[in-house]
């Protein structure tokens, strides 16, 4: 079968891949869409540290193709949405209602996958960049009909991260104001997300023009260049500043912006060496700096309410699909994503 593999040097369509059965609480999943997040091009170049030869890929959708012992929330033929939160369900962290912390979803890559015998990792327990796929069942989230499967592959990660942090990390409430530093995929989704909570002021900056248009489709109020006109915009500073580039002067920025009780919530990935600076005595007025994982997500849960959302009107997904792209056309469609051509670029198979 045909997917895309990183050697550890370079990127290939390959059509020479397997994939084992599913095991006991395991699901096979025939990928029809899969979004390309700048986290897989982060493996590529380096920026995020993971063993090779690897199936890249992380936000998809498909068919339930089988499922192994013990799996009855999905069947085959269910459409469904896919997560990389490969969480136990029985730690006290899953328990309490907190997976993206579960110790046993992190750092942990299986190889389900062979080439010419020899077996090939999983990145992000996931790899959606496959015609199948092998998940553990708590990461296949049946989402029903009306969702085209460009739009529901976008769900998994893009929505879940920057919607999430929103709703379930920073909880902006009515009336509040909003930065949002990057109007890429995770970027577009936060600013849905404050939009959905009923944000008063969404500022968005990027360094490129042209996404003006998109960012206030998606309920920007204001658009910038550059973080230092901001405080023309507000003047005492945010009530919430998400930092969705992963650079660290972008960071600085973000805590910078912040008002009385303010937060920056960091969602860009920086190297993983990457240290951040800020004035100590700038935080004494109850401001907080906030990590962000997978925007503190429940797949099961999230993933259903967004398609449902989606469905309703009220959430967009198909205006992320800047293009889509066949499979075998990767290196184009990774180009015009480092070159911010598109907002989410989408391979189909």
């Amino acid at each position: 079968m045909r997917g895309v593999v990183f050697d550890g040097r370079r990127v290939e369509v390959v059509d020479d891949l397997e994939v084992r059965d599913p095991g006991p609480g395991e699901v096979r999943v025939a990928i029809t869409a899969a979004g390309l997040c700048h986290s897989d091009l982060s493996v590529v170049d380096g920026t995020i540290p993971f063993p090779a030869p690897v199936v890249l890929g992380h936000e998809g959708a498909g068919i339930v193709e089988s499922v192994g012992d013990g799996v009855t929330h999905v069947a085959p033929g269910d459409q469904v949405a896919l997560s990389t939160l490969a969480n136990c369900g029985t730690c006290a962290e899953c328990d309490r209602g907190r997976p993206t912390m579960c110790r046993r979803a992190i750092g942990r890559p299986g190889r389900p996958f062979s080439r010419g015998g020899r077996p090939v990792y999983q990145f992000a327990s996931n790899s959606a960049f496959a015609e199948l796929t092998v998940v553990r069942a708590v990461q296949a989230v049946r989402i029903g009909e009306g969702v085209p499967a460009t739009s529901a592959a976008l769900i998994g990660c893009g929505v879940l991260t920057g919607v999430g942090a929103v709703l379930n990390r920073a909880r902006v409430e009515r009336g509040d104001s909003v930065v949002v530093i990057g109007a890429g995929g995770i970027g577009l989704n936060v600013i849905q997300g404050a939009r959905l909570a009923g944000a008063l002021r969404i500022v968005a900056v990027d360094a490129n023009p042209a996404k003006e248009a998109v960012a206030r489709l998606f309920g920007a109020s204001h658009f910038l260049t550059s973080v230092a006109e901001v405080r023309d915009i507000l003047p005492t500073g945010a009530d919430h500043a998400f930092e969705c580039v992963g650079r660290v002067e972008l960071v600085r920025a973000a805590v910078d912006l912040l008002d009385r009780h303010g937060q920056a919530v960091l969602l860009g990935v920086p190297p993983a060496t990457a240290e951040a600076s800020f004035v100590v005595s700038s935080m004494y007025l109850d401001k907080s700096i906030l990590g962000c994982r997978y925007g503190s997500s429940r797949p099961q849960r999230d993933i259903a309410l967004y398609a449902e959302l989606y469905r309703e009107g009220r959430l967009m997904l198909d205006e992320l699909v800047t293009r889509t792209y066949p499979v075998e056309d990767f290196d184009k469609a990774a180009e015009d994503a480092e070159a911010g051509r598109v907002a989410r670029a989408v391979l189909t198979f």
